[in-house]
């Protein structure tokens, strides 16, 4: 990936703190980070496996930035950070530290945005990684969310300096307006008002976790301030806003269990695999049903041929059985009945064989 490419991409996050060292501790219990020496004096590098996510270094105690509390800023990748800079100014922001070089490590400047929240601009040295532009891991930021006194003016300053795309905007009622930011049509952020006054514009970043409860709960026992969630957003994740120990806000992103329902389905034909011997037991039962229903009526058939015995002896007890087994045969016999008649009236008895021949002979 060029660095031409690399343009209004969040490439970068780093936090300032007034303690190190309590820092490194409660990030590595509440999201899957380790830290790493940079090679510099008083940087660590944060580390999400082997990508590095961002860094973590000291206030300094006095100069451009002393009586700033502990915070996150965000960097945005840029090809020339200086004509980046001279862009913002002509756009209403102001320069909080100009473009600068970080020895084998690129160049970066510190912006205000027209509203007052505080960003980073930053050119890596030679070509950006190709995975740059990747769909976030676990530990990784994935979201980047612009609390601001008027996100309609903030999307015109940053579109205009980093090529951002006005996505869908989301009536949240008495919230307002959230504004979603795309970059190459993909969903990159939001933008939305502050409701209360006393909190200045600012950026917030999430990094992707694989249970908000979790992290959350663990943030909670570490000393965190919880400020809102958890909480399911529309789309399905879930979201925890929080400030560390030091005051440095962030917020933790569980995203949507998509993944969950593959597997279900995929489980579907076991399901109906398992349920098919049921259905096939439950299916013997009935097949033996008319065996059981003759069993039954045995006793019945015995009963009646006992009776009929009675009644008429043992020639009606045979010839039950052969009307039952043959009720169609009745029929022809008619018909024989209806052919002999003739004979019967010349004076033959219609019960020999010999007359129903003769009768059928003299027809032909």
């Amino acid at each position: 990936m060029s660095n031409a490419d690399i343009r209004g991409r969040f490439i970068w996050h780093e936090l300032m703190t007034t303690d190190t060292d309590a820092a490194a501790a409660f990030y590595s219990k509440v999201v899957p980070w380790k830290t790493q020496d940079s090679g510099m004096p008083s940087y660590t590098l944060w580390m999400a496996g082997k990508t590095q996510v961002g860094g973590l270094t000291g206030l300094p105690p006095d100069g451009a930035q002393g009586g700033t509390p502990p915070h996150w800023i965000v960097y945005i990748a840029t090809p020339d950070v200086d004509a980046t800079v001279a862009h913002a100014e002509r756009l209403g922001g102001k320069v909080l530290k100009g473009a600068t070089d970080i020895p084998n490590m690129g160049r970066y400047a510190v912006l205000v945005d027209p509203q007052g929240a505080t960003f980073a601009v930053y050119t890596p040295p030679g070509p950006a990684p190709e995975g740059a532009a990747a769909p976030a891991g676990l530990g990784e930021f994935n979201w980047h969310e612009l609390a601001t006194t008027d996100h309609e003016a903030a999307l015109s300053f940053y579109t205009e300096l980093f090529g951002w795309e006005k996505g869908p905007a989301h009536d949240m009622g008495g919230m307002g307006i959230y504004q979603i930011i795309n970059l190459d049509g993909a969903q990159a952020g939001g933008m939305y008002n502050l409701q209360a006054s006393s909190s200045p514009p600012h950026w917030l970043s999430y990094v992707r976790v694989a249970d908000c409860a979790k992290a959350t709960t663990v943030a909670k026992s570490a000393g965190a301030r919880i400020l809102n969630g958890p909480m399911e957003v529309p789309g399905g994740s879930w979201i925890t806003m929080m400030q560390d120990p030091q005051g440095g806000a962030f917020a933790v992103v569980e995203p949507p269990k998509v993944e969950a329902v593959k597997p279900a389905a995929a489980k579907a034909p076991k399901k109906a695999a398992a349920e098919k011997p049921k259905a096939a037991a439950a299916a013997k039962p009935a097949a033996r049903q008319p065996a059981k229903a003759a069993a039954k009526k045995a006793p019945r058939k015995a009963a009646a041929k006992k009776a009929a015995a009675k009644r008429g002896g043992a020639k009606k007890k045979t010839a039950a059985p052969k009307s039952s087994k043959k009720k169609a045969a009745p029929k022809p016999a008619k018909k024989k009945a209806a052919v002999k008649r003739p004979a019967a009236k010349r004076g033959k008895k219609p019960a020999k064989k010999s007359g129903g021949r003769a009768g059928k002979a003299k027809r032909r």
